[in-house]
């Protein structure tokens, strides 16, 4: 699994032109499975993710998590995160799991995620969504279960 965390000050998430999520301050976080990807990373980044310590305290330093500040995480799922590009211009998807085993494990990950007492807003799992975000820093961490 990868994961694109991004501080932001504010995230709005719509579909159609309907609005679906917003977070008010917090991370929004595009997650990819890979194929063959078990709850086990899941579990894994969701850790990763409630403990990063990426706001900043009363120092000026990065030494808070989003659950330090009170802030939202806006988790999106983002097979694209698994394109190659490698050869030639067109991205193959083939390391992306299918929709039938990722979505699953992207609940999963919400789930998990919850269980740290923060609150985790939704994308609409395989949709054209529209998203804005108002990047804070910016800060932006890459995650991977296979580092």
């Amino acid at each position: 699994m990868k994961a694109v965390v991004q501080r932001v000050k504010n995230t709005r998430l719509s579909v159609d032109g309907k609005l679906i999520s917003e977070i008010p301050f917090g991370l929004t976080v595009f997650l990819g499975v890979k194929v063959g990807d078990t709850e086990k990373q899941a579990a894994y980044l969701a850790k990763k993710i409630a403990g990063l310590r990426i706001f900043e305290d009363e120092n000026g330093k990065m030494n808070l998590s989003v659950k330090d500040v009170g802030g939202d995480v806006l988790l999106v799922s983002q097979f694209t995160l698994y394109g190659d590009a490698s050869h030639g211009n067109r991205p193959s998807f083939t390391l992306a799991e299918r929709p039938e085993r990722a979505e699953p494990l992207y609940e999963y990950a919400v789930k998990e995620l919850s269980a740290y007492g923060i609150t985790v807003k939704k994308g609409v799992f395989g949709a054209d969504m529209q998203i804005e975000q108002h990047n804070d820093g910016p800060v932006t961490i890459l995650l991977d279960t296979e580092l």
